[in-house]
């Protein structure tokens, strides 16, 4: 048993920063049950007779089809990689990750001048081989079209996790299926796949969360789901409490796929049998199967990060000396502020809870760790109904407040870039715990326990024992945080301020607004900072623990 379980002093300054947290994390969504059953609306029995029904068949034709094409591209990928020798090998493992560097919605304005009628494609047929096509074949404006989107730049979530996992298995099952006569084909679907089920649930789970809080495409190819009807009855109807009710339907479907995660994973389960876990040892390819592994992953590259970049890169040569200017500087100014405060609280929090999960093994300390993940299964455009609904609440008992300083009563604080980072936090603090959990495993609890008994206290003890441990972890999350909050679109859309613009949030208006070229640059900034931030992440992995 670990010696801090027995220590006495629970109630500290930890527990009581973790619970003020926790509390905040559920403001949002326990405002949006609430308001549910509360809030009446005259607009919500024709939503539900007339537009629900479309949202419902729409949102699982896309989370259906993803789904599937996810996990077999994911899959496949994910197992070649890791048993197989092909050319290009090493650089295709942390490269098939890269697609995740590309927003789904810039992915959709790319492609679609990529392929429209005065796009790249057709004017090289026209122009070159004087040959005119169909529109209808190369229409990607559709529900197929969509679940391409969504495939091709979200399968790496499965990929990278199945990835992980195969490469912690112990290579035993694998090697005796093939001494006993297994093909390729046998070991992958009898072996591979039922030990590598709850990796791979795990994976489609994080994109179909990601699908379900997509905005940008969506709106792009004018596509009715959850996301674009929460803003057109919000903005277009201005009707806040049919929103709410759209939001709490959307928050049932989340859980309910939460819940079917976790009894698929629960099912089955493999574990080892032995503490000696030797890596999977790789079959060296030749002839055409080489070819045929390199080609598969070079057209998935190609298609999920190749193609768009060069395309944007060319579309920002063309219009750079344009956008450049003052304003543009701002926007970049702008994206990097509420990214670096969002993240700085967000690794803030998570070591509170994180180092108060550990310190007492106790439901409320687990149950607070697990709450923190609550705000990333939502979908944003959720969370920012119900941060706004909670922060009007506010406002409205700080009125008095307001007048006593001297201020004219007002929406205050609802209409503040405060608001903004407040939801950017409740979405993300589950990407900035994981990394600092994982931080705190890693090191264990013997320097710990060793500085408790030498009689340091609990603060002192994490500022010069835990902290330089963990200072890697810490720096995960931070950059993990950065990374997303750069690419959020719905919550910034909703709840930015006036005249308060980021780089996902211009190159959204540029696309919308049909200057496609114009919103190059926006992206490709976007771009290159997480595609570094990737490729660090994956060194990190690689070396392994110190």
């Amino acid at each position: 048993m670990k010696l801090y379980r027995k220590l006495p002093g629970y109630l500290n300054l930890w527990t009581f920063l973790s619970l003020f947290i926790v509390i905040l994390i559920l403001l949002p969504n326990v405002s949006i049950l609430l308001n549910f059953f509360t809030q009446e609306t005259s607009n919500w029995e024709h939503i539900q007779e007339y537009i629900l029904p479309l949202l419902l068949k729409n949102t699982s034709i896309i989370i259906l089809f993803t789904g599937i094409l996810t996990i077999l591209i994911g899959t496949s990928l994910a197992w070649l990689i890791s048993a197989y020798d092909f050319p290009l090998k090493r650089f295709f493992k942390w490269g098939l990750i890269l697609p995740l560097a590309i927003p789904p919605y810039i992915a959709a304005y790319t492609y679609n001048g990529i392929l429209n009628y005065t796009g790249t494609l057709q004017t090289i047929l026209r122009n070159k081989f004087d040959v005119t096509v169909n529109q209808d074949y190369f229409d990607i404006m559709t529900l197929p079209g969509a679940i391409f989107i969504f495939t091709i730049f979200l399968y790496p979530y499965v990929y990278m996790i199945t990835r992980t996992f195969l490469a912690n298995q112990s290579s035993s099952l694998i090697e005796n299926a093939r001494l006993l006569g297994g093909n390729a084909y046998t070991v992958f679907f009898r072996i591979v796949l039922p030990i590598s089920r709850s990796a791979i649930v795990g994976g489609v789970s994080l994109v179909l969360l990601e699908v379900l809080n997509d905005y940008g495409v969506v709106k792009y190819f004018g596509i009715q789901t959850f996301s674009t009807a929460i803003f057109q009855t919000w903005f277009g109807m201005g009707d806040l409490n049919a929103a709410i009710k759209l939001s709490a339907t959307l928050m049932f479907i989340v859980f309910s796929i939460l819940i079917i995660e976790k009894l698929l994973r629960a099912r089955k389960r493999y574990s080892q049998t032995s503490a000696k876990v030797r890596p999977l040892s790789t079959i060296q390819l030749n002839g055409w199967q080489r070819w045929i592994a390199f080609s598969y992953c070079s057209i998935i590259f190609g298609l999920g990060f190749l193609i768009p970049f060069i395309q944007l890169i060319d579309w920002m040569l063309l219009t750079y000396r344009k956008i450049i200017e003052p304003a543009f500087v701002t926007l970049i100014g702008n994206s990097v502020f509420v990214a670096f405060v969002g993240s700085l609280i967000i690794v803030t929090f998570a070591v509170i809870i994180a180092n108060f999960a550990r310190m007492h093994q106790s439901f409320v300390a687990k149950t607070s760790s697990r709450i923190t993940i609550l705000g990333y299964s939502i979908p944003g455009a959720v969370i920012a109904v119900g941060i706004i609904t909670v922060f009007i609440k506010i406002d409205n008992l700080l009125f008095g407040v307001y007048e006593s300083i001297g201020m004219q009563p007002s929406l205050f604080l609802s209409t503040s870039l405060f608001m903004l980072i407040s939801a950017y936090v409740v979405r993300f603090l589950a990407v900035g715990f994981n990394a600092i959990e994982s931080g705190f495993d890693e090191i264990g609890s013997k320097y710990t326990e060793a500085s408790r008994i030498l009689g340091m206290g609990i603060t002192k003890t994490f500022i010069k024992i835990d902290f330089p441990l963990i200072k890697g972890a810490i720096l995960s999350g931070f950059l993990l945080s950065f990374i997303e909050i750069l690419k959020e679109l719905p919550l910034t859309l909703i709840l930015r301020p006036f005249n308060f613009d980021t780089l996902s949030t211009k190159a959204f208006q540029y696309a919308s607004n049909e200057q496609i070229q114009e919103a190059s640059l926006a992206s490709i900034i976007i771009i290159i900072i997480s595609g570094i931030a990737i490729y660090i992440f994956h060194q990190v992995l690689e070396k392994g623990p110190r």
